[in-house]
């Protein structure tokens, strides 16, 4: 008798000791069997459905606390870990990217300022801002995109996308965080790199006019723009920017869609998973530096 025909043979006996361990009938086993397909399929296109609207690089963990009321409603008891593992058998999970540098033209004579917030972490909004520039691939050219974000909030506050990486392009990007304040009366610390776009008189007089104390790196340290690149990265991988685009048009659609859901829809860990538009209003919780080592940062005093 063939390896075939005999497995044929067994196959009824493996079923019975499977109904016998579960200790229910052979229609139950069946049906339970068939729900759980079922689930399967419908966890399937929860998390399908939820990366299409906030972001296709959105992780298990994240996934299974926004999505945690859609199992109840559907019928469907799943913890953490079980979900995991339901996304590594379905090739669901999200591979790691390599970390990319950017670099910074500081070659100028302008003025550049001192590292203010070293070492130090915020502890409201609106009390130290980031900016940097990013570039975006289009089939005409690179593009590059200005951002201002908030450290405490995580918000990104303004944002210009141009085919030029001139002043005005950083200029207009502050204009439309100034803009958006919350709390224009409190101080503020403005906190960047030493490309000559930030040390332009252009730039910092229109900064400090708006009570803005300005800040930059004084080296390369990975931690000391980390929120600033971090942003940058999250745009790119999770919401089609690192893709080469048609032209500028459609990368300032694509830009002001990317920044709407990273603001309102995102969920983050540095924010005990709530969203920035939410914590920039509702300033509750403790901030959380990216240092991977456990340091008690001082915070800001300003």
């Amino acid at each position: 008798m063939s390896k075939r025909d005999r497995a044929k043979k067994e196959r009824p006996y493996q079923r019975k000791w499977l109904y016998g361990c579960f200790g229910i009938s052979k229609q139950a086993f069946y049906k339970r069997l068939k729900k759980q397909q079922v689930d399967h399929q419908k966890l399937i296109v929860m998390v399908k459905d939820y990366r299409k609207k906030v972001g296709s690089k959105t992780g298990g963990i994240k996934l299974h606390n926004e999505l945690k009321t859609e199992f109840i409603k559907a019928g469907i008891k799943i913890g953490r870990d079980k979900f995991y593992r339901f996304l590594r058998l379905n090739n669901l999970l999200i591979p790691k990217y390599k970390n990319y540098i950017t670099t910074t033209n500081s070659n100028h004579m302008y003025r550049k300022y001192k590292n203010l917030v070293k070492d130090q972490v915020p502890n409201r909004p609106e009390q130290l801002w980031v900016s940097d520039i990013t570039y975006i691939k289009t089939e005409n050219g690179h593009n590059y995109l200005a951002l201002v974000t908030d450290a405490y909030s995580k918000q990104i506050m303004g944002y210009k996308l141009d085919n030029h990486m001139r002043t005005s392009l950083c200029s207009e990007a502050l204009a439309m965080a100034i803009k958006n304040r919350k709390y224009p009366n409190q101080k503020l610390i403005h906190h960047s790199d030493r490309g000559f776009q930030y040390c332009n008189p252009k730039y910092t007089e229109s900064a400090e006019s708006n009570n803005m104390t300005m800040s930059m790196t004084e080296q390369y340290d990975p931690y000391e723009n980390a929120i600033a690149e971090r942003i940058n990265r999250t745009l790119k991988y999770e919401y089609g920017l690192k893709k080469t685009i048609k032209n500028t048009k459609t990368a300032q659609q694509l830009t002001q869609q990317a920044v709407y859901i990273y603001n309102n829809l995102r969920t983050h860990f540095s924010l005990g998973l709530r969203k920035p538009a939410e914590v920039h209003l509702n300033p509750n919780i403790k901030y959380k530096s990216y240092r991977k080592n456990k340091l008690n940062l001082p915070e800001l005093t300003i």
